[in-house]
């Protein structure tokens, strides 16, 4: 049997999916009236992530990963700025 949190989980993880499937998806189409489409069923799915992803954190269902540190952040930017990341 489910509980709360394991539905609230399984309902995040489930829209994250969606909105790597439609970053995929976007960029690879011609069609502008289709990737307009797209494009706001991706925002919508991000609203509706945004929204759930708050309930999880003040019903404690949800833990964030500590705030990245300075030297961290700068480590990042130095991998984007010599194209290591690509």
């Amino acid at each position: 049997m489910f509980n709360e949190k394991t539905m609230v989980n399984d309902a995040l993880a489930s829209m994250n999916g969606e909105l790597v499937r439609y970053g995929e998806m976007i960029p690879q189409t011609e069609n502008m009236e289709l990737k307009q489409t797209l494009k706001q069923l991706r925002n919508a799915c991000e609203l509706s992530q945004e929204e759930l992803f708050q309930i999880a954190r003040e019903k404690s269902y949800y833990i964030p990963a500590n705030h990245a540190g300075q030297e961290d952040i700068e480590h990042v930017k130095s991998l984007f700025s010599q194209g290591s990341m690509m």
